[in-house]
């Protein structure tokens, strides 16, 4: 891909909303932005995951047409997909780009076209059926360097959208259904991020354990984090980024037990520890697949730390239920959780469920956070006295392989891997003695 000139570059900004997967279409789409020969610009990418999410997206837009009258705003992202309308509608926006037209050069060339020229497709509004979208866009893996974090970490996409329709998300409307990467051309990207410094990979996705199903032969993760380590000997550190524990395949859960270099760290979406909601979520998984994963898991690996997403007050969650997944912490063993109360999500099953009062699901969410953070606390002790592997990064920080934050005696030079006793821990992140 050809990237803009820096001048051109710096003149189109962006403002990013939602996950890792928006932060890296945003660097992208302001690459080719600045290719195409945009100027006096910014780029709104939006995320539709609640409908706080999407408020916020449409009062930033506001804020920065009153901060720069004359600077065009151009939006995109999963929110300008799932309701290209409502974006139409507001007089601050000059164009909508669905999240296939995001990635695509001649998007932005269009864009350039019709704002400066009056020339091409002048329709306010380029927004495909992301439901036809089959082949997974080049820009999954030709993003521009900037996606590796001070040459440490660089995040790589191999795989998009969601075949599956739990109530409470919106996000396969914006994502579109599940399209995978070849496998080749993900060894042929990791291998040029290691050679441009990259000392940790992290295997991102929407539905990341879904790999592979549409391509042929039907490969599974397991069989492409294989291929990664037995064909890029030079890469330190392969990590994976948030799994759904169902999906998680034979090959994957060998790989985690035999290969030093796949970090000891999954993140799992759980969401609840009950069995009745995890149902009416439309989850796949029940509590006892979730502690029995876990558990062998541990068993292979016994430093396998694990993160999960968990939301509190889904509609008709009793006490009782509620508690299930505080439960759910110590059956586990969880060590870094991410709480959300539920929010209902316009156009999702699950908004029109009987709603646990707001107070109610924010004070549960408030508990789940407590237990978190104790969970996090014993994780913390547990590690003082040790020596630890970690991975320098900027500011005088460093991560373990179970991607515990250190705070270094010593700052070193990002991307250096070293052995370090840990001494101590703040509540928050160890201490290097």
């Amino acid at each position: 891909m050809a990237l803009a000139s820096p001048a051109l570059a710096a003149s189109v900004e962006v403002v990013t909303f939602g996950c890792r997967l928006n932060a890296l279409d945003s660097a992208t789409a302001k690459a080719m932005a600045g290719a195409a020969g945009l100027e006096n610009a910014v780029i709104v990418n939006t995320c539709a995951v609640t409908a706080e999410a999407v408020k916020q997206a449409r009062q930033t837009i506001r804020r920065l047409k009153r901060e720069a009258p004359s600077r065009r705003i151009l939006v995109t992202g999963c929110a300008a997909q799932i309701d290209p309308d409502a974006f139409n509608a507001m007089d601050d926006v000059d164009r909508v780009l669905g999240n296939a037209e995001k990635t695509a050069p001649e998007s932005w060339q269009a864009t350039r076209a019709a704002l400066d020229f009056g020339l091409g497709d002048t329709a306010k509004v380029v927004v495909g059926d992301i439901m036809a979208v089959r082949e997974t866009a080049p820009h999954l893996l030709d993003g521009p360097a900037d996606t590796i974090e001070g040459h440490t970490r660089a995040f790589v996409q191999v795989q998009d959208g969601c075949d599956h329709r739990c109530t409470f998300c919106i996000i396969p409307f914006g994502r579109g259904n599940s399209r995978s990467v070849p496998m080749g051309a993900v060894v042929a990207r990791v291998r040029e991020l290691v050679c441009d410094g990259a000392r940790e990979i992290v295997l991102t996705g929407v539905d990341l354990t879904s790999y592979g199903a549409d391509l042929p032969g039907a490969p599974r993760l397991g069989t492409l984090v294989r291929a990664l380590l037995r064909h890029v000997p030079d890469l330190p550190r392969l990590r994976l980024s948030s799994i759904d524990s169902v999906e998680v395949d034979a090959e994957l859960l060998r790989a985690l037990a035999e290969e030093e270099r796949l970090m000891p760290h999954l993140h799992l979406s759980l969401q609840a520890g009950d069995d009745l909601i995890l149902k009416r979520m439309k989850r796949r998984h029940s509590r006892a697949d979730a502690i029995g994963l876990c558990a062998a898991l541990r068993r292979a690996r016994p430093d396998m730390v694990f993160g999960a997403d968990l939301i509190a007050g889904f509609p008709t969650e009793t006490e009782t239920q509620f508690r299930a997944s505080l439960d759910l912490v110590d059956a586990c063993g969880l060590t870094h959780l991410h709480v959300f109360p539920f929010s209902p999500r316009p156009g999702t099953p699950a908004a029109r469920m009987p709603q646990v009062p707001p107070a109610l699901a924010r004070e549960r969410a408030r508990r789940l956070r407590e237990k978190g953070a104790h969970a996090l606390l014993r994780h913390l002790a547990g590690e003082i006295g040790g020596r630890r592997e970690v991975l320098a990064e900027r500011g005088g920080l460093a991560r373990t392989k179970s991607f515990t934050p250190v705070r270094l005696a010593t700052p070193l030079a990002p991307g250096t891997l070293t052995h370090i006793r840990i001494a101590g821990h703040d509540g928050v992140r160890l201490i290097a003695a």
